[in-house]
């Protein structure tokens, strides 16, 4: 196998967390643009593409680190560490800033009984986890049955075990049901529209390892196939026949990120195949520099960058500059609404935050620290 240094990967990497921190912080005072929203429930935007297409790269990065392993035992040992410390760090970003002020002005530990317990870094957790295990111990072609496994069993599940009639809604479905049963309501997601629902649920993250995996089967097939047409156009074809399978699919389980249906595991791997065939043609064939550094950056931290935009935003959202407005929000509205109103004032206010954190990354990179999560 070719031990070659592919950027291209890299690059795709940085471009996922740029994207992912553009669309989590939208500007203030305007409605943003619809393709950075997410999808109601089932239909696709571009904000649907960010979270798999990270669980895609995390799938890439697999493929060059997983060999690196000389034993069973410092495998295992690294693998649940890493996965034990995502999660945790996942959990702790939801509980911050781990207390709460009272009416009275006393202040307290906010209480655990209401934090979430899943969420978008538990989820690459428990991908990370289970993914490594499935590809350090079973062969491509195993690889291949457990992934079909895994998207057949959770579209039999959600009919077998969800609300007779209403197994596609978003509270008839058996992911929400057993939710509901092992976390309960306090630890849930009720951000979208009060309904405790989590989008990161146990269930739908049976389908979702499928990200990962179809990830790292790309990475070991570049890294088999190099740098040249043959492997771009062989590429360019698997992510044809994903889109294709996804949009039958999607006649009798509809494509949608909430729900995290088989069909759209197979159209956000399609797109990604073909995203990362641009980039092989582009950055390895045609040795175009431009961005490749601005996003290489970014890749380089990847889960400490998300982690750091988080806590950043939830702190700008908790400090007032005004009675009526949060540090987000006087930036949002009386900088940006006014230099351009509307959703573009929105969208350049979440660039201008993402490149906040861009500069983070910058003097890291700068200082040749890494931290690996």
């Amino acid at each position: 196998m070719s031990k070659q240094r592919f950027l291209s990967l890299d690059v795709f990497r940085g471009l996922t967390i740029f994207l992912m921190i553009t669309v989590n912080s939208p500007g203030l005072g305007a409605e943003p643009f619809a393709f950075l929203e997410h999808a109601q429930w089932f239909g696709f935007t571009l904000a649907d593409l960010v979270f798999p297409s990270f669980l895609f790269a995390v799938g890439n990065a697999m493929s060059f680190s997983i060999k690196k392993f000389d034993s069973d035992a410092d495998f295992l040992k690294k693998v649940l560490k890493r996965t034990f410390l995502i999660f945790l760090f996942g959990y702790l970003m939801y509980w911050f800033p781990f207390f709460v002020v009272g009416e009275d002005g006393s202040i307290g530990i906010s209480p655990i009984s209401d934090t979430r317990i899943m969420g978008v870094l538990q989820r690459i957790a428990l991908c990370y986890g289970f993914a490594a295990i499935i590809v350090r111990y079973l062969s491509v072609r195993m690889i291949l049955i457990v992934s079909a496994l895994l998207l057949f069993g959770y579209w039999i599940i959600l009919y077998l075990f969800g609300v007779p009639g209403e197994e596609l809604t978003k509270m008839g479905n058996a992911g929400t049901l057993l939710d509901h049963f092992i976390l309960g309501d306090s630890h849930l997601y009720h951000g979208d529209g009060g309904d405790a629902f989590d989008p990161e649920g146990i269930l739908s993250t049976l389908p979702s390892i499928v990200n990962v995996l179809f990830g790292y089967l790309a990475g070991l097939y570049i890294q088999k196939g190099g740098k040249n047409y043959e492997t771009i156009a062989k590429l360019l074809m698997a992510g044809a026949v994903m889109l294709l399978g996804a949009v039958t699919w999607d006649l009798m389980f509809p494509i949608g990120k909430k729900l995290w249906t088989s069909s759209f595991v197979l159209y956000t791997v399609g797109i990604d195949l073909l995203m990362i065939s641009c980039l092989i043609y582009l950055v390895e064939i045609k040795n175009i520099k431009f961005g490749v550094n601005f996003f290489n950056i970014l890749g380089k931290n990847p889960l400490f960058l998300y982690l750091l935009s988080e806590i950043l935003y939830m702190t700008m959202r908790m400090i007032y500059v005004t009675p009526e407005l949060d540090t987000y929000g006087w930036f949002s509205i009386k900088i940006f609404q006014n230099i351009a109103p509307g959703p573009v004032g929105s969208l350049l206010m979440a660039l201008a935050f993402t490149m906040v954190c861009w500069l983070a990354g910058y003097v890291l990179d700068k200082k040749k620290i890494y931290i690996k999560i």
